[in-house]
C-alpha cells in the first residue's frame, strides 16, 4: 500500500486527465455509478466516497444530490487536496486521509460508493473482509456500488479484455508507453478479482439486489442493496 500511495501522490495533478487515456469510457462509467444511486435529488442522504481521488466522483454526487452529506476518504494527501480545491462550494463535505487497511467506518451511510479503488485490497479475503464492513456500515434500504477494474471468468476472456483495454489506450497514448508503463504498473499494483466471484460475495455478505449496471470488458459498476427491514 505504501507503494500505490507513492504512485498516486506523484500522479495527483495530472490525475484527471490520465484517467481520462486509461480507462475505457470513464465519463460513462461514472454516470452509470450515479444513476444507479435510488434517492431523490432533494433527499438528506448521508454518502462515503472510498477512494474519493480528486473528487470529481464526490463532485457529481454534490451536483446530482444537493442535500448530501458526502465524506471522501483517500490515501494519497494530494489527493485529498485536489478534492478540497474541486470541492470548495460546499460547505458540508467530509475529507479523511486513511487507506482501507485502516479506515474505521465511525457512522452509518445511505451510500457507499467506490471507483478505480477497491482493487488495490490485496487479496480475496481482504475484499470480503471489506465488503462485509461496508455491509455494516450501510442504514437500512442503503445501497453500495463499485466502479472498478474486474477479471473475467476464464483466460480466454481475460486475454480479450486486456487486449480491448489496449485498443483504447492507444487512442491517446503510444504503445511503448502502454506496454513500458502502464501494463507493468497494472500487473504490479493492480489486484482485481474475478466480477462473478465478487456478485457471489456480496450475495453472501447480506446484499440484495445485487447487479451490474455497467460493464466493458474489464471496467464494471456493480454492487447491491441492504434490506430495509
Amino acid at each position: 500500500m505504501d507503494k500505490i500511495k507513492m504512485h498516486f501522490e506523484e500522479e495527483a495533478s495530472k490525475y484527471d486527465q490520465i484517467i481520462l487515456k486509461l480507462i475505457s469510457y470513464y465519463n460513462e462509467m461514472i454516470s452509470a455509478l450515479i444513476a444507479a444511486i435510488p434517492f431523490e435529488a432533494s433527499a438528506n442522504i448521508k454518502v462515503i466516497d472510498l477512494g474519493c481521488g480528486t473528487g470529481s466522483i464526490a463532485n457529481k454526487v454534490k451536483e446530482t444530490f444537493s442535500n448530501a452529506q458526502v465524506t471522501c476518504v483517500d490515501l494519497a494527501e494530494n489527493m485529498i487536496e485536489m478534492a478540497k480545491t474541486k470541492l470548495s462550494l460546499y460547505s458540508d463535505v467530509r475529507y479523511q486521509v486513511s487507506d482501507f487497511y485502516r479506515f474505521d467506518f465511525s457512522d452509518s451511510y445511505d451510500v457507499v460508493i467506490s471507483s478505480l479503488a477497491l482493487h488495490h485490497l490485496i487479496n480475496d479475503e481482504d475484499k470480503q473482509g471489506f465488503y462485509s464492513r461496508i455491509y455494516k456500515a450501510l442504514s437500512p434500504g442503503g445501497i453500495f456500488y463499485n466502479a472498478d477494474v474486474v477479471l473475467a471468468s476464464n483466460s480466454h476472456l481475460q486475454d480479450a479484455y486486456i487486449r480491448q483495454w489496449k485498443e483504447f489506450m492507444a487512442k491517446s497514448v503510444s504503445k511503448q508507453e502502454i506496454e513500458k508503463k502502464w501494463i507493468p504498473k497494472y500487473r504490479e499494483e493492480d489486484r482485481p478479482a474475478r466480477l462473478m466471484d465478487q456478485l457471489a460475495w456480496l450475495g453472501e455478505i447480506g446484499f440484495i439486489d445485487t447487479d451490474v449496471v455497467w460493464k466493458f470488458y474489464n471496467f464494471a459498476v456493480y454492487g447491491g442493496a441492504k434490506s430495509g427491514a
